[in-house]
């Protein structure tokens, strides 16, 4: 994908467009690369965490979204806004921009979109990468190196997502139980 695409994309997951449920991505996960380097192994991480999103937060009715562990804890909707920041923190840096932490009033299949379209350009462009260390996090004048993007936002995503699939559980509205993470495929 080229840079004039990737901001194409990009400016179209921020200002708002959304795709229908049928393309969004990570459904299952793109196919391996044919090299390992930071870029296709970072790519991949992200590709994880999209697969893994895509299906924890898919088909979520209103019960779902509304269910909390504890009154001091987040609905399921606030892990997925929380998880949407994840993804902005994570899109910001591989386009070397600064990130946002303004909030955004989002329906849960915005949030849901939104979120997959940035772990997908996040991912491409790391993907095409010689060297990832140039995708720093920005807040403010401040850079933090891309290490803390494994350690921070992207395992911090996987955790939450994780607790997305114990409360839908919960709810009685277990993840498609064809969905292979292992193999990042589903089943027919």
């Amino acid at each position: 994908m080229n840079k004039f695409s990737l901001i194409l994309l990009s400016i179209c997951s921020i200002s708002g467009f959304s795709q229908d449920e049928t393309s969004l991505p990570y459904r299952e996960i793109p196919d391996d690369s044919d090299n390992y380097t930071a870029g296709t192994v970072a790519a991949r991480m992200i590709d994880a965490l999209g697969f893994r999103f895509y299906w924890a937060s898919d088909n979520l009715i209103e019960k779902d979204l509304a269910y909390k562990a504890t009154d001091e804890g987040r609905t399921s909707f606030e892990t997925i806004e929380h998880i949407y920041s994840l993804s902005k923190t994570i899109v910001n840096s591989t386009l070397k921009q600064s990130d946002s932490r303004e909030k955004e009033d989002l329906s849960y299949s915005e949030l849901r979109s939104k979120t997959l379209q940035n772990l997908k350009i996040a991912a491409d462009i790391l993907r095409e990468s010689e060297d990832i260390s140039q995708f720093k996090i920005i807040f403010g004048k401040r850079e933090i190196p891309f290490w803390n993007q494994v350690n921070g936002p992207i395992a911090d995503a996987i955790w939450h997502c994780g607790q997305l699939v114990i409360y839908r559980r919960i709810t009685g509205n277990p993840i498609n139980p064809k969905v292979n993470h292992f193999s990042g495929k589903v089943s027919d």
